[in-house]
């Protein structure tokens, strides 16, 4: 019976593949009045309804229709974690028994949720454990949607307060799946969504040039952040082989672009490696490149994983490098590493997820 239910699960559309327009038609062929469809589409998204027995001022009728017709396919939390500084860590599972991750942040007022955009990923970024993973798919809007209703549930049950900010900063590159990230964030921001403000959203690249020129030119109004991590080439190449297809001389000219038709500034992740990138040669290559454009800097303490070499540097240097671009006028951030003791670095928890299943 589990089986049989498990496929047809799978074989059932999604219905939250279906726009507003196209649920309305629907509803309209199979001789419901068209405002049925407002009220299903808010079930879906503004009060996150993860069966249709959950739409309660829907006729019975029609919620055994859409139960013929169509699934919710709602992620749902596999494991959690929560850490001794407070950060929870989940592996989702979605529908079809793939895993993947995402963290609840908390930080003083601030409570932050990053999201996963892809089972696993295609661009083997040496320090990353996502990286040593191979990307399965993309997921859809809803599937990133819905880690963050699960993650501000969980910030309401341990906090008492809702979700802050969301970052995309989890498994995979949103970049790769632009048409879903941008659709999940227009849900999240949507009125009859969950009604985010979008500069409260980050979206994080590794660095597809092309992709943040068309971020600036759809008019996107999140956050851009750039996992750099080297500011020359040689370096780049070395632990993030997506630079040798898009070098820095390529993201300096996306960069432009997109500052020129936002106005806005950017943030450089630039996690500080021993003997790597931690010497003052490579803060002054970071400082030149942050004045291409309006950015601030976060320099972030690494999570150490089992498949990489890679160490944070230590106290002194990192002293001397955070003081180097601080003294130059460049706004610098810390962040601190977080869930030291549970599985957070990105793509551990899937790991291991995947490796006792």
């Amino acid at each position: 019976m589990t089986l049989i239910a498990d496929i047809n699960i799978i074989n059932k559309k999604d219905i939250r593949k279906f726009s507003l327009d196209d649920l309305k038609a629907w509803l309209v062929e199979q001789g419901e009045k068209p405002f049925r469809a407002k009220q299903v589409y808010e079930w879906l998204w503004k009060h996150s309804a993860n069966s249709f027995a959950d739409m309660n001022n829907v006729s019975l009728a029609l919620r055994e229709k859409l139960e013929q017709h169509f699934a919710i396919n709602a992620v749902q939390v596999a494991t959690e974690q929560l850490s001794n500084d407070g950060t929870i860590k989940s592996a989702f599972k979605l529908y079809d028994n793939n895993i993947v991750e995402g963290v609840l942040i908390p930080h003083d007022e601030r409570k932050t949720a990053c999201v996963s955009s892809q089972v696993g990923c295609s661009l083997t970024c040496k320090f990353c454990a996502t990286g040593y993973m191979d990307r399965l798919r993309n997921l859809d809007a809803a599937e990133i949607y819905d880690q963050v209703v699960r993650i501000n549930e969980q910030s309401l049950r341990q906090y008492g307060t809702p979700l802050t900010n969301i970052v995309y900063m989890g498994m995979g590159e949103p970049m790769l799946n632009y048409a879903n990230v941008m659709k999940s964030i227009e849900r999240i921001t949507a009125h009859d969504g969950l009604g985010m403000a979008a500069r409260r959203i980050t979206v994080s690249t590794a660095g597809i040039a092309k992709m943040i020129k068309k971020m600036a030119d759809d008019g996107v109004k999140a956050n851009l952040a750039l996992s750099l991590h080297a500011a020359n080439d040689v370096k780049r190449n070395e632990i993030m082989p997506i630079n040798e297809t898009n070098s820095l001389e390529a993201l300096k000219d996306a960069l432009t672009h997109y500052h020129e038709v936002t106005g806005r500034k950017v943030t450089y992740e630039y996690i500080v490696f021993e003997n790597f990138n931690d010497t003052l040669e490579d803060a002054e290559e970071l400082y030149r490149f942050s004045k291409i454009i309006p950015c601030k800097v976060n320099l972030i303490e690494y999570n150490p994983i089992a498949n990489a070499d890679f160490v944070n540097t230590n106290d002194d240097r990192w002293q001397k490098f955070l003081y180097y671009l601080a003294d130059r006028g460049v706004q610098v951030n810390v962040r601190r590493s977080r869930g030291k003791d549970i599985d957070a670095a990105c793509g551990q928890l899937a790991v291991k997820e995947q490796k006792e299943a």
